[in-house]
């Protein structure tokens, strides 16, 4: 069978990819039912019993227009003030390939004419009209008529391909076409008009003929051809098609047959149903608002398969099914659908989608803007959202309120930017950007307490430490975070994990997920220690209340932070916003779960800032079992209050003699340290250390009892 490339069709603008679709529905229906296509390197491949030529002959003289009209629009040519020279061409044509056609244009005369229809319908009219039309047109135009519309138990629904019942605003879709038909065959003969050979090569071959264009509008499906303001070299400019591509996009467009169906998820009797069609979402292109999400009139996706050429009763059963499932349920907007499509909730014969949203952009208009492409692989990463999946439902109905805080909407904006850019590239920077916009959406949650308890929204908890696995960039900043998040402990009956301090919740332990779990607290409770300030003001705030309770306190501590680390804190080489931000995130870890641990870079042990080992041995990591050789020191807050206050002097004076009352040798006299680094040395102290750091720091600091006395440092 002859392989035809056809240049003239790709995925990329929406008309050149349903013409894709509408010549291989033409060909297959009416000369090659064996034909079959595909997509290869955005071209469309077209394989039946016709040759270039073979091709050309069809279209100029076989064809037979699908009988594609609107009578219940206002400009279809059905009414007094339409133009409806088409129409009535068509409707007197002795053409063969025209009968079809001419017996349903005078079947729906005779449907307005029953109903005493003078004028376009009233709403009231519409509705019983697109009735009637169901029942009274010939089997030929039942396909346009699924296309266009669909009657639910709300009345009529219509579907975005296709405007509001094939008209877009002022554009009425049926009038173009008959008029594009009459443009390239005569009415009369059906015979091929002048220029219109040529016309077919350039749509179907992309020849570079120079061929007259209709200055005919094209509507949202080729917005590079709409005309209007800076469309040419000068100040306007008219819409131009050629007229084989308005027709052929259009038979392509009848292959998405809405349908009413029932949902299962859904309160309501019936909802429309349409191929690959979800609600918009405004994120994830560079012209992303707000605003598109509510004018937008939804968002399509596309399937482009590459990989075995189809046949036509194949590709429609693809459309027929075109439903796509994410977390069991199906997919609700744009960025759901990019979840599925890498999760492989949609037919596995697929190998991209592109992407369209129907925005309002030139005035009043809409245009079916090429938006993102995403490639149908499998992405363990995306398969971590499925820990979310309940809370960011619940999140998004209640950011999307007009009653919301906008910082919570600014936060679902990021967290679903960062969900498709996964969904388009799975890389750990991308799944480390979801987490953190994560952390962001909890964050603005908590700092919306009232809002978020009118909403329903309980705090997220118990993400895997897979998170950490697939999201691990090797970086300071997420092993600080990680460590400090980890942080847990018991006083009574009481768990006090560090999440606790950043948020008003209550924790305990839950038996079923093993993990520790959290609610919003009822009453406020003092814990609560994050604020706007610095990172360091606000650890030493933690620190200063978990030091109140250390008496009681048994501390337990999943992952340790290194030396080498916390060495670069103090000394200002961390950047403290992102250590701020990946430690809402990891809060939402449960750090209770039995996983393979995390393996950090092998590092030298350094000397240890001096003022740090002095204080710290006088805050060790009190567990249940204390380290060979360390002796139990005395918690004293004093020696931390001085340090957070910037004195490290004074700090480092106390400690040296809570050290010595303690039975330690230090080997040093005094130290003196002021300012911004004695801070964030009190506010290191916050993070947890191995017993074997411990020691370290013990060997560093004191001395044998025999040795000289100690010097000043």
């Amino acid at each position: 069978m002859p392989t035809l490339t056809l240049s003239g069709c790709a995925p990329v603008p929406l008309a050149h990819y349903l013409k894709a679709l509408g010549i291989l529905r033409l060909v297959s229906e009416q000369k090659d039912s064996s034909a079959t296509g595909r997509w290869h390197r955005d071209q469309f491949v077209l394989e039946s019993s016709l040759d270039r030529e073979g091709l050309i002959k069809f279209f100029l003289e076989e064809y037979r227009p699908t009988p594609v009209m609107a009578p219940w629009n206002g400009g279809s040519g059905f009414h007094p003030k339409d133009n409806s020279r088409a129409l009535e061409a068509i409707c007197e044509s002795k053409a063969a390939r025209l009968q079809s056609y001419a017996s349903s244009i005078r079947a729906a005369q005779t449907a307005l004419k029953s109903m005493s229809l003078g004028e376009k319908p009233t709403p009231e009219q519409k509705a019983e009209l697109l009735l009637l039309c169901r029942n009274v047109l010939p089997e030929d135009a039942l396909q346009w008529l699924d296309a266009a519309y669909v009657i639910t138990d709300d009345g009529a629904k219509y579907p975005p391909l296709l405007g509001t019942g094939g008209n877009d605003g002022r554009l009425e879709f049926t009038n173009n076409f008959m008029q594009r038909i009459t443009e390239v065959m005569a009415p009369e003969t059906g015979a091929p008009l002048e220029a219109s050979a040529q016309r077919l090569a350039v749509s179907l071959f992309a020849d570079v003929v120079a061929t007259p264009l209709a200055k005919a509008p094209v509507g949202q499906f080729l917005p590079g051809t709409a005309g209007g303001v800076n469309a040419t070299s000068g100040f306007d400019a008219a819409s131009a098609v050629n007229h084989w591509d308005f027709i052929l996009m259009i038979e392509g467009a009848l292959l998405f047959a809405s349908a009413s169906v029932k949902r299962l998820e859904s309160a309501d009797t019936g909802a429309l149903a349409y191929p690959f069609c979800v609600r918009q979402a405004g994120v994830g292109y560079a012209s992303a608002a707000d605003a598109d999400e509510s004018a937008s009139r939804a968002e399509m996706w596309m399937p482009i398969w590459s990989q075995r050429a189809v046949t036509l009763p194949e590709l429609a059963a693809i459309f027929s099914e075109g439903r796509a499932q994410v977390g069991g349920r199906a997919a609700k907007n744009g960025v759901d659908f990019a979840r599925a499509v890498v999760g492989m909730g949609v037919d596995r014969g697929l190998d991209e989608f592109q992407r369209y949203g129907f925005q309002v952009r030139n005035g009043l208009s809409y245009f079916a803007t090429p938006l993102t492409r995403v490639t149908a692989r499998k992405n363990a990463s995306v398969d971590l959202l499925s820990d979310i999946d309940a809370w960011l439902d619940r999140f998004r109905r209640a950011a999307t309120k007009d009653t919301a805080p906008a910082s919570t909407r600014r936060a679902l904006n990021n967290l679903e930017s960062r969900i498709l850019d996964l969904c388009v590239s799975n890389t750990s920077e991308r799944l480390l950007a979801v987490f953190i916009a994560l952390g962001q959406c909890q964050k603005a949650a908590a700092k919306s307490l009232k809002w978020a308890k009118e909403n329903f929204l309980q705090p997220l908890h118990g993400l895997r430490k897979a998170w950490l696995k697939h999201g691990w960039n090797q970086s300071i900043e997420f092993r600080l975070a990680a460590s400090l998040a980890s942080i847990n402990g018991k006083f009574g009956r009481e768990w006090l994990p560090l999440r606790c301090h950043l948020e008003s919740v209550d924790s305990w332990f839950d038996k079923k997920s093993e993990g520790i779990a959290y609610r919003w607290s009822d009453v406020e409770t003092n814990h609560v220690q994050w604020s706007e300030a610095s990172l360091p003001d606000v650890l030493n705030d933690i620190l200063a209340r978990r030091l109140v309770l250390n008496e009681e306190t048994q501390k337990r501590f999943e992952l340790w932070a290194s030396l080498a680390d916390i060495k670069a804190f103090i000394e200002g080489e961390t950047d403290d916003a992102l250590l701020s931000d990946l430690l809402w995130s990891m809060s939402l870890i449960n750090w209770r779960e039995k996983a393979e641990p995390l393996i950090a870079p092998r590092q030298r042990q350094p000397v240890s800032p001096t003022l740090y080992a002095v204080l710290k041995l006088c805050y060790p990591p009190q567990q249940d079992k204390q380290p060979e050789d360390i002796q139990a020191v005395p918690v004293v807050p004093g020696i931390h209050r001085h340090a957070a206050q910037g004195n490290g002097t004074q700090a480092a004076a106390m400690a040296l003699r809570r050290l010595r009352a303690s039975g330690y040798s230090p080997a040093i006299r005094q130290l003196p340290v002021l300012g911004d680094y004695a801070i964030r040395t009190a506010a290191a102290l916050l993070f947890p250390i191995s017993d074997q750091t411990l020691k370290a720091l013990f060997k560093q600091t004191t001395r044998p009892e025999k040795e000289a006395d100690p010097v000043t440092a």
